[in-house]
């Protein structure tokens, strides 16, 4: 089941965001879904929190 997604603010480095946008194009064409900045932020952030065991 998909938790509702909440609106926050967050400050990344421009190159941050670059490769964020780059990859997001990566997966649509891969994967022929749309993939915006928001979903790769949460795909990172999951993996993160994984890593850390604060996820499973």
């Amino acid at each position: 089941m998909e938790e509702p997604l909440k609106k926050i603010t967050i400050a990344l480095e421009e190159d941050q965001i670059e490769k964020l946008n780059e990859l997001a194009s990566e997966y649509r064409e891969k994967l022929g879904q749309r993939w915006s900045l928001s979903a790769m932020v949460r795909v990172a952030v999951g993996d993160f929190l994984t890593k850390m065991g604060k996820m499973s």
